[in-house]
């Protein structure tokens, strides 16, 4: 089974000035273990297919990310971010499938 640390990310929305709110970012590292590592090309109408991933990746836990699950948009891997599909809630880890590239 291979490791995994790295950063995942959480949008949140703050004010940035009197009626003015803006998505802001807030990354956290994690440890864990990667439990499945799977590509795939989707076929578009571009020139180019998309990847997809739908690697499992098993983080350990700690209270802000219990306290945060429903801002949890992205996992940084591999120098790519990957939008986050699936939250799987086993204490003390959470479990993050991923998708595709993450734009946000």
């Amino acid at each position: 089974m291979s490791k995994f640390y790295g950063p995942i990310g959480y949008i949140t929305q703050q004010e940035i000035s009197p009626g003015i709110w803006d998505d802001v970012a807030v990354e956290r590292s994690y440890r864990g273990d990667i439990l499945q590592n799977i590509r795939k090309w989707e076929p578009t109408e571009h020139k180019n297919d998309d990847v997809v991933i739908s690697n499992r990746i098993s983080i350990i836990a700690d209270i802000f990310a219990y306290e945060n699950l429903s801002t949890i948009r992205y996992v940084s891997w591999m120098g790519i971010r990957w939008k986050v599909n699936n939250i799987e809630i086993q204490r003390p880890r959470l479990i993050l499938t991923l998708g595709e590239v993450y734009n946000g």
